[in-house]
């Protein structure tokens, strides 16, 4: 890293964001490997056994509109480091005891993680030079892959030695870490209620409109769901989100039911699509640099797609479908975060897009389980409810697309009208 990159942006700033990164999925995706224990421990049936992985996102999808509020009010720094202090007192209520204490953790969880999910991109808005956004967003996603990938990789060693109690407590070293990479970054202004201006200058100005005799006004906000760029990106994040969680829900069972895995060698397999999330977080800010965001978008919603077909049509091949659609989902929420700040003319409107784009992408995506296991129950195979989820990637691709080519051509981004 060049002297110039440290003077523009801090790399203890990047360590922070990075760190809250690892706290956003990796407790939650750490229950799938050892739903059975929990299952059998507390008397659970399938259906409330999935809720344990389906509430969290639900949770993104009905709090989102409350952290936003919240998170206005506040502040992005006060409120990111109420995010790690929550996910952190519910990965302990969870692991504290029976239903009752699982659920109301797994609830907490999901609450607080909303909070940090909409405000990562208003911190990234707010204090990462323009030129450098993509690859800071980048390294935010590849760390919550990073994180989903040692979770479902570690916790099923960890719960045979301490239980799964145990193995699920034992993520809160991630909280830890990110509590004390955050404070590093941002100091006493961690705990300051109310906003801060900006670590770093970062070449975005926020419009003010000026009267007749030269006094600032406040600048209207604008409204997001009147514009189309930002309608579109909210469809593709939930044909983004409805595509993850349906596959992470159900790959592994795929491959068990369709070539006769073992459940762990099947959970072990289908960790790739985890693992090469990785190369698409980190290389899409990469690539935008050199061809430009929308070619990039079509290149990613051309991987996305090929995850589903190489499923319905040539299942045996699963470890290159999985493969491309990991590097897909990888550079897809990391694309999708990119025209966010983008498209923001503040930070107001950071925060209340993020809110519109993540609350409608998480709320269409938490069906994606329940929607698929349906369709599979219903056609007795595979092949339909797979093509629902190529239906959603296919949304992805178009909308996302045309989004993109919105926010970047000539005609867009504009400043709100007054």
């Amino acid at each position: 890293m060049n002297r110039a990159f440290r003077a523009a942006l801090p790399v203890t700033l990047v360590l922070g964001v990075v760190f809250v990164g690892f706290i956003l999925r990796g407790p939650i995706v750490a229950v799938a490997p050892v739903t059975g224990s929990i299952s059998a421990d507390l008397g659970l049936n399938a259906a409330q056994a999935g809720l344990l992985t389906s509430l969290p996102v639900l949770c993104f999808a009905v709090m989102t509109p409350f952290a936003s509020l919240f998170i206005g009010k506040a502040g992005a720094n006060l409120s990111t480091t109420i995010a790690i202090l929550g996910v952190g007192i519910g990965s302990i209520v969870r692991s504290a005891g029976g239903v009752e204490a699982t659920f109301v953790g797994t609830v907490i969880m999901g609450a607080f993680i909303t909070i940090g999910n909409v405000v990562i991109p208003v911190i990234i808005r707010r204090d990462v030079p323009e030129q450098r956004v993509g690859i800071v967003t980048g390294a935010y996603t590849a760390a919550m892959n990073v994180s989903s990938m040692i979770t479902s990789l570690a916790t099923v060693p960890l719960a045979a030695a301490f239980g799964w109690r145990g193995a699920l407590l034992a993520w809160t070293g991630f909280v830890v870490l990110a509590a004390i990479a955050w404070f590093v970054a941002v100091g006493r202004k961690a705990l300051r209620w109310g906003p801060v201006k900006p670590a770093v200058e970062t070449g975005a100005v926020d419009t003010i409109a000026i009267d007749t005799r030269g006094i600032p006004l406040a600048a209207p906000e604008p409204r997001t769901w009147r514009n189309l760029s930002a309608v579109l990106l909210a469809l593709a994040f939930a044909g983004q989100a409805f595509s993850y969680y349906g596959l992470t829900a159900w790959f592994p069972t795929v491959l068990e039911q369709q070539l006769g895995y073992s459940a762990t060698d099947a959970g072990a397999s289908s960790s790739i699509f985890q693992i090469a999330a990785v190369i698409g977080a980190l290389g899409v800010p990469l690539l935008a640099q050199r061809i430009g965001i929308p070619p990039t978008f079509a290149l990613v919603a051309a991987l996305w797609v090929t995850f589903p077909l190489g499923l319905m049509f040539a299942p045996e091949g699963w470890l290159a479908w999985g493969f491309l659609g990991g590097v897909a989902q990888g550079g897809g929420i990391t694309v999708v975060f990119m025209l966010v700040v983008q498209l923001s003319f503040t930070g107001t409107h950071a925060r209340r897009l993020s809110a519109m784009v993540q609350g409608t992408g998480y709320a269409l995506g938490a069906t994606a389980p329940t929607l698929i296991g349906a369709v599979h129950d219903a056609s007795g195979n595979w092949t339909l409810a797979i093509g629902v989820v190529l239906i959603a990637t296919l949304v992805f691709a178009a909308a996302g697309l045309t989004g993109a080519l919105r926010a970047t051509g000539p005609r867009g981004p504009r400043a709100p009208r007054r």
